[in-house]
């Protein structure tokens, strides 16, 4: 954008012309401007003499051209208008030839009547003029110049600015979406961790109920439920040196699995008779309980079950 001063400057210069162009147009003189009437020239007389005959006069034919009048002075310059000379006009002359017999007819004479036009040029402009038109017209076009120079740099400056304002609208858009991708990844990473930490507890926890449950809970009679129950008869073995009516009690140690099943079983205490005991041993394979649980997890079990045979 042009400075003050530039623009001061040029304003001054165009002040000034314009002054320097009245203070001209006021000094100039107008001239005044004389036309001269124009001159006529008289008509001319022609004569035909015949060598025969005596010839009349001819009748001659005489143009009047008025005098145009002046046009009335201007306040413009016009150099002055000469008008053109008036050429003679001149008669066409016919002679006649000598005839044997007199002719007493007269011979007239014809005349061409040409009317004559002054010819007027057209005014043009002084130099003093022109060259105050032409400075006019620098000094105006030079403004215009100047002012669509201006308008051009307002222009782009209006675009470089409004070109800087989108790059910063945009770089401010890239970098609030930069943040918000940053606390989406940083919280998809948090729950992501969360989730990890959860799985993992969810593991420990598992093999530590895996680790409890495989570790034998001891359980009493009490606690223990068929789910279907062995069935105990006084072996026929054990019936010699056994009296009738004689009551023989054997306690065994069950080891049952987390379905229920009995693994082991071990004599905790005999019943004296060591073909009872081993027969007892067999009978309670056959059945099978409940699982037992602790905290609502099945887990192994130790139950201590008392078996009471009579015999027959």
């Amino acid at each position: 954008m042009p400075s003050v001063k530039l623009t001061s400057t040029v304003m001054g210069c165009v002040v000034a012309l314009h002054l320097l162009t009245a203070i001209a147009l006021v000094m100039v003189k107008t001239p005044v401007i004389t036309i001269k009437p124009l001159e006529i020239t008289p008509p001319i007389e022609i004569q035909l003499v015949s060598e025969v005959t005596t010839i009349t006069e001819p009748v001659i034919a005489v143009a009047e051209v008025e005098p145009i009048k002046a046009p009335k002075p201007q306040s413009v310059s016009v150099p002055e208008a000469k008008p053109e000379p008036k050429k003679a006009v001149q008669p066409v002359v016919r002679k006649e030839k000598p005839k044997p017999q007199v002719d007493t007819k007269p011979a007239t004479a014809t005349t061409k009547i040409v009317e004559s036009k002054p010819i007027i040029k057209q005014p043009i402009q002084s130099q003093e003029s022109d060259a105050l038109a032409q400075a006019s017209a620098l000094a105006a076009d030079n403004e215009r110049k100047i002012l669509a120079e201006q308008t051009e740099k307002a222009n782009q400056q209006t675009h470089a600015k409004a070109m800087r304002e989108a790059q910063a609208a945009a770089d401010t858009k890239a970098k609030a979406d930069r943040e918000t991708q940053a606390v989406s990844d940083a919280k998809a990473a948090q729950a992501a961790r969360a989730k990890a930490e959860a799985a993992t507890r969810e593991k420990a926890n598992q093999q530590a109920a895996a680790a409890a449950s495989n570790t034998p809970v001891n359980f009493t009679a009490t606690n223990a439920n068929w789910a279907s129950a062995p069935s105990f008869s006084f072996p026929a073995r054990a019936r010699l040196g056994a009296r009738s009516g004689e009551t023989f009690r054997v306690v065994l140690v069950l080891q049952v699995n987390k379905q229920g099943s009995i693994d082991n079983v071990s004599l905790a205490q005999s019943s004296g008779n060591a073909a009872l005991d081993r027969d007892a041993q067999q009978q309670v394979l056959s059945g099978k309980f409940k699982p037992f649980t602790k905290n609502g997890v099945p887990v192994v079990g130790n139950v201590t079950l008392p078996i009471s045979y009579a015999a027959p």
